[in-house]
């Protein structure tokens, strides 16, 4: 009596790649939503003379000063985090546990770092949450950045807590991982251009 040959395996569904993407694409419209709403609000800022420009929109206070090494910083940051977890990558899919426990465990170690620079760029500024127009969007916008890349801390512990648990087999959540870091990199520089550089 012959045997049928066995069933091919099936496809692999991706759920938690797909979840991360979705996730990704719903964060970047709620941070292009709060740019688009920061721009709004600065367009329709009142018109004041200045000394040294001319006339200019009145949306930031003139006494605040935005720490903008600290913004820059958080930047290049986040730039050392998307290589680290593509380096976590490339180190699981090779079955390489040191390595992934290395690149993500200088994923969560720089993104400490970015929270830092963030806190320590609301406190140099020194401005209420209630003080105005400007300070409201300023805290709203940092906020949930700030909120976001904790989310992205809270994933980089998951991910690592799985692979190094024993599960080296989930090279997926790896790469979802990775891909929720360029996600919040590519949101964080909407937020640095249109916040900390263009103010």
């Amino acid at each position: 009596m012959l045997a049928l040959p066995p069933a091919s395996q099936p496809a692999p569904r991706r759920q938690v790649f797909v979840g991360t993407a979705v996730a990704g694409a719903a964060g970047f419209m709620l941070i292009g939503g709060m740019m688009a709403t920061w721009l709004k609000f600065r367009a329709d800022a009142p018109v004041r003379e200045s000394l040294k420009r001319g006339f200019i929109k009145d949306w930031m206070p003139a006494k605040i000063v935005v720490p903008e090494v600290a913004a820059n910083m958080m930047l290049l940051g986040l730039l050392v985090v998307c290589i680290m977890a593509q380096w976590a990558v490339y180190s699981a899919k090779r079955n390489d546990r040191a390595h992934t426990g290395l690149a993500l465990g200088v994923t969560a170690l720089m993104t400490l770092a970015i929270v830092n620079a963030q806190i320590f760029i609301w406190t140099q500024m020194g401005v209420g949450a209630k003080d105005g127009a400007f300070h409201s969007m300023f805290y709203a916008a940092t906020g949930t950045m700030t909120v976001l890349l904790l989310s992205g801390l809270v994933y980089t512990a998951v991910a690592a807590f799985r692979y190094l648990g024993g599960r080296t087999k989930e090279v997926e959540l790896v790469s979802a991982h990775a891909l929720y870091w360029y996600f919040l990199a590519a949101a964080f520089f909407a937020v640095w251009f249109v916040i900390y550089v263009q103010k």
